[in-house]
């Protein structure tokens, strides 16, 4: 009875009793295929905006490797399809051109790796192998951690952070400020240069001042403690005279 072949990876598997003085030969090949299936990184050079990756049974063939590194210049949006379209997959793609790709393998659904100056270009993407309507899924843009590290680097496309985790609720200075409840000209003052002018001009008083004192001016932007009665009278003189 002829060989049969593993549904997602190509591996042959050899009926018991066949290809007597041969067997060496395919048992090799396979472990050639699992090699790529485990640590097999493909490296791409793009110059179209088309790519089909496949599997073949019993042969090594692209599709069975497990990292995909893509280069070159497409020249556009490009489009990355798995085949055949039975087959189950995880891939690790690298997208190392200046064009976003498209990941896909069926009308269920595809995921779009960004350019690598976006500043992506990495992701984790899972293919059902559901036939004409298979799914290509992104594992990396679904992980969940309680607890992430971020050391350096850019993070750009996220929803604005609420007030509540730490961020603003607000992609603008001006919504910001607003959320925050520092909104300029209702929550607090606007800048006013004569305002800010005047306020450097002051000297202020070097102590605390005491009970039932009050704050007085020289004249010359000077300020100073003095007791209430004392500033009553500085006030009444300055009324009548």
């Amino acid at each position: 009875m002829a060989s049969t072949y593993a549904p997602n990876t190509g591996l042959e598997l050899i009926r018991n009793g066949e290809q007597s003085g041969t067997w060496g030969t395919t048992t090799n090949n396979n472990l050639n295929i699992v090699d790529r299936l485990t640590n097999g990184v493909l490296a791409i050079t793009l110059s179209s905006t088309s790519k089909t990756l496949t599997t073949g049974n019993g042969s090594l063939t692209e599709g069975q490797h497990k990292v995909i590194v893509i280069s070159g210049s497409p020249g556009g949006a490009a489009t990355l399809t798995i085949a055949p379209n039975t087959n189950q997959h995880i891939y690790f793609i690298y997208n190392k051109t200046n064009q976003q790709i498209t990941v896909t393998q069926g009308s269920g659904g595809n995921v779009v790796i960004p350019a690598f100056a976006d500043p992506a270009g990495f992701n984790i993407v899972f293919c059902d192998g559901a036939g004409s309507g298979a799914k290509v899924t992104s594992i990396t843009d679904n992980i969940a951690s309680s607890d992430i590290k971020i050391t350096g680097g850019v993070i750009t496309g996220i929803t604005d952070l609420a007030v509540v985790d730490g961020g603003t609720g607000a992609g603008t200075a001006s919504a910001a400020r607003t959320s925050l409840g520092v909104a300029i000209g209702s929550n607090v003052l606007a800048y006013d240069a004569n305002l800010q002018a005047f306020v450097s001009a002051l000297t202020l008083p070097t102590s605390d001042g005491s009970a039932n004192q009050t704050m007085v001016t020289n004249g010359n932007g000077t300020l100073s403690f003095s007791t209430v009665a004392t500033a009553a009278r500085a006030f009444t003189y300055g009324i009548l005279f």
